[in-house]
């Protein structure tokens, strides 16, 4: 094991990463975002990492931005409010906020979402508050949900270290030295630590498009899950659903990156059909309180019973939140093999945990994953079997020796997934 690094040393490796993180910066600007001239960035950032947010607004406008709007994120008052605030203030979004966010969404809007946080800052919170306020903002702030629902705000989720948790990633190191650990990380699993991370992101978008060809074209009617820990799940797809991965486009045909990183493969799956069990392979983190150890058993579509070692009060609050939100919105294949898996790290935090490892959502569909669907009303996507709610919470079921079989409307069995990776991944 190496020692520890000085403070002066986390200094000068930092100051040795600056190129680095500057063309990340550019990155997820012009390639997450794909930021127009004139156009607005809407950048909600962590307070702690100011110094990151005013590269970001610095390559923004370089890239022509016609104005930046920051909101700024902190964990210590936001625990503060739910501490010293009742339950009720939370079940509506202030009008302020709504107007905020819906015009800037409805002037065309570019949104950046920079992810840093605690991973445990709400323990101990009565997690029904950060439910209802998320629940109020995604039902009340509708042009802005919608925007990026249906394909007209471009927008990007991208991580930032933070201090709280850069040491729940790498224990018992100073915090300078787990925050640059950290950066380090990010950039690498990014694709943001090379010459080119911009050609880099074009190549690795490439590699989507063999997997999502093969996997449209079986037109399969279901699939089923099965791994040693006990899950055993069958999952019905929706009559010509599409799989859908890597960049993002806009109704306008705008490619974007809605994650960077991004490692899968996805479509939302027939609402109606879901049945047996299925078994987290990691920790789920969600408003801020740590969830392990869960299961989520399923019939006709719907969750009958869950249980978890630890933050089942968590899972109550999501599969509550609305009457459908106990359904499933997503599936996502990823292979094991890929950079963040790799890495071996637990992250515990959804953006990256996500991209290494398969998984599910409850809650809302994605109307780009049924032909003509950017064009449905929310109820017209309802009725075509495309899940609608007001949350989306993804959790990892991707253990290493998942097994997934497709099964097309014929009855013939494909192999897709087999010991946690592709079924044609060496071919």
């Amino acid at each position: 094991m190496s020692a520890p690094m000085t403070s002066e040393e986390c200094l000068r490796a930092m100051e040795g990463l600056s190129v680095r993180v500057e063309g990340y910066a550019e990155l997820i600007v012009r390639r997450g975002c794909a930021l127009r001239p004139g156009q607005e960035l809407v950048l909600q950032a962590p307070v702690e990492r100011a110094d990151f947010a005013r590269l970001v607004v610095s390559q923004a406008y370089a890239a022509g931005a016609g104005h930046v709007t920051v909101i700024w994120d902190d964990d210590a008052i936001t625990r503060m409010d739910y501490e010293n605030v009742p339950l009720e203030y939370f079940s509506h979004t202030p009008s302020w906020r709504r107007e905020q966010l819906d015009s800037l969404a409805e002037g065309g809007a570019a949104f950046l979402f920079l992810e840093g946080a605690d991973p445990s800052a709400l323990d101990g919170i009565d997690p029904a508050k950060p439910a209802a306020a998320s629940r109020a903002r995604n039902t009340e702030c509708v042009a802005f949900r919608s925007g990026m629902d249906f394909g007209r705000n471009a927008w990007c989720i991208a991580g930032v270290p933070v201090r709280a948790w850069a040491r729940r990633v790498y224990p018992g190191l100073s915090d300078d030295e787990s925050v640059y650990r950290l950066w380090r990380t990010i950039l690498a699993v990014a694709r943001a630590d090379g010459e080119d991370p911009q050609g880099a992101w074009e190549a690795h978008n490439a590699t989507f498009e063999k997997n999502k060809r093969r996997l449209n074209a079986y037109s399969l009617d279901c699939l089923h899950y099965l791994s040693r820990n006990g899950t055993d799940l069958t999952i019905g797809m929706n009559p010509g659903h599409v799989w859908e991965g890597g960049a993002g486009h806009l109704a306008d045909g705008t490619t974007f990156f809605p994650n960077i990183p991004t490692e899968e493969v996805f479509t939302s799956p027939d609402r109606l059909r879901a049945d047996g069990i299925v078994h987290s392979a990691m920790p789920l983190v969600h408003a801020g309180c740590v969830v392990s150890d869960f299961w989520f058993r399923f019939e006709a579509g719907r969750v009958v019973d869950f249980g978890a070692k630890s933050g089942k009060d968590v899972l109550s609050h999501i599969v509550e939140t609305d009457e459908n939100s106990c359904r499933l919105g997503e599936c996502a294949l990823i292979s094991k093999n890929t950079p963040i898996r790799q890495t071996g790290i637990l992250f515990y935090d959804t953006l990256y945990d996500e991209n290494a490892s398969c998984h599910l959502a409850l809650g809302t569909g994605f109307p780009e994953c049924l032909p003509g669907g950017l064009n449905m009303d929310r109820g017209q996507l309802l009725a075509a079997g495309v899940n609608q709610s007001s949350t989306h919470v993804d959790f990892m079921i991707g253990s290493d020796d998942l097994d997934v079989w497709g099964i097309t409307a014929a009855g013939e069995e494909v192999p897709v997934f087999t010991e946690g990776q592709w079924a044609w991944e060496n071919e």
